[in-house]
């Protein structure tokens, strides 16, 4: 059974409205710097505070901004990254959590391995699976085999899962890749 999102509580869109506000200022007075310091600000705050800031971003017209703010959420630390991923998909923005998932897979395999297991850790399988298989679909299958070496009892499968959800090619390379590191059998 699928939850339907919780409403953002009153001090969040609160928060989220007087962000909103401050943020129209500054791009009206041409202070994109000091914008972009506020979205930062966003993203290092608490992660309940961003589905209600997304919503009224949208409301505002300045998507662009949120997608900014994506981006720099992007290059959090593992467990940040996966927190804001969890509260977006409980939130129920998954396509937003998804494009966040998407951007953070340029980022080391060790961090990823770290984000990963943040989210399995949270009950957040799906986002784990969609950041996996976002991986697998942009990076080398060398580099899948790399972060399947961080845990492969977990991790072989659940990447072979998602290259297989990516294309039977997909699946071949990344199998090949870790017969050649040891971590599968021949």
């Amino acid at each position: 059974m699928v939850r339907a999102p919780a409403a953002p509580p009153a001090d969040a869109v609160r928060a989220a409205v007087n962000a909103v506000y401050a943020l129209q200022r500054l791009r009206a007075q041409g202070r994109s710097g000091e914008a972009h310091v506020l979205l930062c600000e966003a993203v290092d705050g608490p992660p309940a505070l961003l589905p209600a800031l997304a919503g009224e971003l949208h409301r505002a017209g300045l998507g662009a901004d949120w997608s900014i703010l994506l981006w720099e959420a992007a290059s959090l630390p593992p467990d940040r990254l996966a927190a804001v991923a969890g509260v977006l998909a409980d939130a129920g923005r998954a396509a937003d959590c998804e494009e966040l998932l998407r951007q953070g897979v340029a980022r080391p395999v060790e961090e990823l391995a770290g984000a990963c297991d943040a989210l399995r850790a949270e009950g957040h399988h799906r986002e784990a699976h969609a950041l996996l298989t976002a991986f697998v679909r942009v990076r080398a299958p060398e580099d899948a085999a790399r972060l399947a070496g961080e845990d492969p009892r977990v991790l072989v499968p659940l990447l072979l899962e998602a290259a297989r959800a990516v294309s039977a090619a997909r699946e071949r390379d990344l199998s090949h890749a870790l017969r050649v590191a040891g971590l599968i059998g021949t």
